[in-house]
Formats: structure tokens, C-alpha cells, sequence
């Protein structure tokens, strides 16, 4: 009704940003030198984390939107623990272009899907005997800008393959 209130004005319909839900998809912990890694003394682990995201398109309005982390600690050789979590959530997002509704995906849904990751990665290493870990903030525009970037950086490069 509210949208043929608006064509019938020649408004464009509402633009609306919301949260649905929030989970856990998928997560696991493993400490695969355990116990003998809590023998080694203080505890200053090499870390590594790699992040990704993904997005499915429910309907019209609605996108799930997971961001998947990656953390792993190294003390030496051996693997004190490997965290791997998909955070997802449904965002019901309307009145956005296409163009603009990648950009929300890309910045606006990871980035209030972090902090509910990072608690989760917090705890599970805290359960897994280890000292608290506090991931540190991930700016999402800044990766998003460079992944844009890179993408139209090849596309250029393919397009001066093609034409030569």
C-alpha cells in the first residue's frame, strides 16, 4: 500500500536498512597441540586471519549476508588453536538501486556482523584454556574500495587483452 501511495505521488519507495537475524552458520575450534602447548611458558602466538563474505539473495527484499573468519595461532610449529566461523545474518534491505545495495552488503553488513563474530571467536578460545583474545576492527569500506578497485582493474586488463 505504502509503495502505491508513492508511485501513485511519484515518490520513490521508502529506502530501509534493517537486521532480521543473527547466527552462528557454522563454527568450529580445535587445539591440536593441546595440552602440551600450555606447558611452553608465557603465551605470545603468531597470529593469522583471513576474512571473507558471501551473500545470498533470499527474495526480493531480503539477503543473507556471512562473514567467515579465520583465525589461526602459532606458537613455533605447532598450532596452539584454529578458530573458523561463519556469522551470518538476514538484512531486509528495499528502495536501493543495485549498485547501492552491493556497497550495503559490502560495508554496512559485515561490519555489524563483526562484532558478533568477534565475541564468539573470544569465547571459544577463552573455553579452549587459552588467555582472552580481542580481535582487533576491520575496516570494511576501506576493503570494499580496494575490492572494487582491484575488480575494475581487471576488467581493464582483460578488455586490453581482448583488444589486442
Amino acid at each position: 500500500m505504502a509503495e502505491e501511495n508513492a508511485a501513485a505521488n511519484n515518490e520513490a519507495p521508502a529506502r530501509q536498512v534493517g537486521l532480521r537475524k543473527i547466527y552462528v552458520k557454522d563454527m568450529s575450534f580445535e587445539s591440536p597441540s593441546a595440552p602440551g602447548i600450555f606447558n611452553d611458558g608465557e603465551f605470545r602466538p603468531v597470529t593469522n586471519m583471513n576474512v571473507r563474505t558471501g551473500q545470498q539473495k533470499i527474495d526480493d527484499t531480503l539477503y543473507e549476508m556471512t562473514l567467515t573468519l579465520t583465525l589461526d595461532a602459532k606458537m613455533g610449529d605447532a598450532t596452539a588453536f584454529l578458530v573458523e566461523l561463519e556469522q551470518a545474518g538476514v538484512f531486509h534491505i528495499d528502495g536501493y538501486t543495485d549498485q547501492e545495495i552491493g556497497v550495503i552488503l559490502g560495508t554496512f553488513c559485515p561490519t555489524t556482523l563483526f562484532p558478533y563474530a568477534r565475541e564468539a571467536i573470544s569465547a571459544a578460545v577463552q573455553r579452549g584454556g587459552f588467555p582472552d583474545f580481542l580481535l582487533q576492527p576491520i575496516d570494511f569500506d576501506g576493503l570494499f574500495a580496494r575490492t572494487q578497485q582491484e575488480k575494475a582493474r581487471q576488467a581493464q586488463e582483460q578488455q586490453a587483452q581482448q583488444t589486442n
